[in-house]
């Protein structure tokens, strides 16, 4: 919509809620923005006139009414991370609020884009309930408990006209309204094609989360994925195969409700699969209704405790599986895992250094999931995501009464809440100085002391530190104790670009399947991902394909659904990245057999050769 003085738009606002017939053709009086119109000038006594910025809470009220959602926030934050990495260069400010509408967790894009956010107070404490603010994206959501994208002019306030806002509603693991995940731009050259995509790239990082939340609630149940057309469903259950919880999609999908959940009712009744296949951890199953209709492919997975028991005896199971399958058929990972398993559950901190995007966490919680230690908690922290004044408390913990707004119970820290298992700092190249000489301390010593306490907490952690910086150049420039990166370079793992990965084809392949499992790839899709360069390695693959995924016609991505890189010009193709893949490709589908992959690729073996020797492609055998 075109912009509109205050005037104008007051008059707009008040045609439309009172139904007149000169509206504008693109706000029909019955869509949801209209009646949403209606409920500020009719409920809520609203005047879009009105000025001034939203009601903010002060850092203590913020800490009193993030408390109870304190857990939430924890299982959400990787995906919000992740979510803003993705649109920060789109210049959106990505919240998560309550469901009241108050923004807990911000993330702020670039400084020039930052400093709108900042003067207008659509950051962390700031309040947009419907009820207050009139139409807006965060609020309205709400209000209707179903995804928006409020645009522009579209505000019930006139002084919100600059701003876009799409958001999802977040439900927890019984479905009840938990809060929302909000993105809001402030970019003119951005039109509502944009942000429809945006919305849609939202929706999918919400429902993420809320597996999150789902599966972090019944961690000690089992968990099964079934396929809906509302979204997939996730049903837990017990051992006894009665189901204990469901979330929103799911109980929609089978028509369960509380009373039926709390009687502890049987799950054959509405799911049948080869209980078999629930020996393996996420194994694709098929699926079928209580009745023995087919209802499609899904996935169950055995409770935490249940992946770190001893195996039976009828299946032997490798702890370091899921290790191996991250390092799939690349050789110099294949030789780390190596490594890794020659260290067995010796004490020995990790380093993992590679680029952003390249699975990192994912990573480290193999390594955990592979050690002895897989039984207690995994803990990470982003040291960059993390602003500096807080991430002291969050690391250390602190006594009550430590500083002004701290709880009144005071706080363990992530250190001794990973203690028995495993904490993970990710980009621990942006640690402050100061607080890189509190962690060799805790190494060093094997205790912590809390901010405010008068005596240290003995803890038992296995470190991991992930970086894309060169720690080693740091310390000798000053930048990063040289002690410390000592402390954390037990065994060094070097994780490869996805450019290269000598096993990039599989990658793709993989991802596709997961992210977009309806779908299938054209060969001119296929060419582009082949020879595009990835610098947003692992993680712009999976947002490529779960974007391409929503928006490809038919159940085929094409090129034109390929986004690369996401709000930018398509980088020049990888061509030597292509080359290798494509010949790996080729010498896996014919066992490594030069002489019948080079017929393939129609090519002389000397050729081939010389090519694998150039491109410097290993053998996996």
């Amino acid at each position: 919509m075109a912009s509109l003085s205050a005037s104008n738009h007051v008059a707009r606002v008040l045609s439309v809620a009172n139904q007149l017939t000169d509206r504008l053709a693109d706000v029909d009086a019955s869509s949801r923005i209209a009646n949403s119109w209606r409920r500020c000038l009719v409920n809520h006594k609203l005047d879009p006139a009105r000025q001034g910025p939203p009601q903010t809470l002060t850092e203590a009220e913020i800490r009193h009414v993030a408390e109870p959602m304190e857990e939430t926030i924890r299982l959400v934050t990787p995906e919000l991370d992740d979510l803003a990495r993705v649109l920060r260069e789109a210049g959106y400010c990505v919240n998560l609020a309550d469901a009241n509408a108050t923004m807990l967790v911000s993330r702020l894009p670039g400084e020039a884009d930052a400093r709108m956010f900042l003067d207008w107070k659509i950051y962390t404490g700031s309040n947009f309930a419907e009820a207050c603010e009139g139409t807006n994206g965060l609020g309205t959501a709400l209000a209707e408990q179903k995804p928006i994208l409020v645009h522009r002019d579209e505000h019930f306030r006139a002084q919100w006209h600059m701003f876009s806002c799409a958001v999802a509603p977040l439900f927890d693991q019984a479905g009840r309204l938990a809060g929302a995940v909000n993105i809001t731009s402030c970019r003119e050259d951005l039109e509502r094609a944009a942000h429809q995509l945006a919305l849609a790239v939202t929706m999918e990082a919400t429902r993420r989360m809320e597996g999150a939340i789902f599966r972090g609630h019944f961690r000690n149940a089992w968990v099964a994925t079934v396929p809906g057309d509302g979204g997939r469903g996730l049903v837990a259950y017990d051992e006894d195969r009665r189901i204990v919880g469901a979330c929103r999609s799911a109980r929609a999908l089978l028509g369960l409700t509380d009373d039926m959940i709390a009687s502890g009712i049987d799950l054959s009744r509405y799911i049948e699969f080869d209980h078999h296949a629930a020996r393996g951890t996420g194994e694709v199953v098929a699926l079928r209704h209580g009745d023995g209709r087919p209802l499609g492919q899904g996935h169950v997975a055995p409770p935490l405790r249940a992946r770190s028991h001893a195996p039976r005896r009828d299946v032997q199971v490798d702890r370091f599986e899921a290790l191996h399958r991250l390092a799939g058929r690349d050789p110099g990972l294949i030789r780390s895992v190596k490594r890794l398993r020659s260290i067995g559950d010796h004490n020995l901190p990790v380093l993992l250094h590679g680029e952003t995007g390249v699975g990192k966490d994912v990573f480290a919680r193999a390594i955990h999931g592979a050690s002895n230690r897989a039984r207690n908690n995994y803990v990470a922290l982003n040291c960059a995501a993390m602003p500096e004044s807080l991430i002291d408390a969050e690391l250390f913990g602190y006594e009550t009464g430590a500083f002004t707004g701290a709880r009144r119970e005071g706080s363990k820290g992530l250190i001794v809440q990973a203690d028995g298992g495993t904490l993970f700092l990710d980009e621990i190249g942006d640690m402050p100085i100061g607080l890189q000489t509190r962690l060799l301390r805790v190494l060093e010593n094997r205790e912590v002391w809390p901010l405010g306490a008068l005596k240290p907490v003995a803890v038992d952690i296995r470190l991991i530190s992930a970086t894309h910086r060169d720690l080693g150049r740091m310390a000798e420039a000053g930048a990063f104790r040289a002690d410390l990166y000592f402390r954390l370079r037990g065994i060094e793992v070097r994780l490869p670009a996805l450019r290269e990965r000598a096993d990039r084809g599989d990658i793709i392949r993989q991802i596709a399947r997961e992210e977009a499992p309806n779908c299938r790839l054209s060969e001119e899709a296929w060419s582009q991902l082949a020879a595009y360069s990835f610098p947003g390695n692992m993680r712009q693959l999976r947002h490529v394909l779960r974007l391409a995924g929503c928006t490809a016609e038919d159940g085929t991505i094409t090129d034109a659904d390929l986004d690369l890189p996401p709000f930018g010009g398509r980088a020049e193709p990888d061509l030597e990245a292509a080359e290798r893949a494509t010949i790996v490709e080729a010498l896996h589908k014919h066992g490594g057999r030069v002489t019948e992959a080079a017929r393939a690729l129609k090519l002389s073996r000397a050729t081939l050769y010389r090519k694998i020797k150039q491109l410097k492609i290993e053998s996996t055998q």
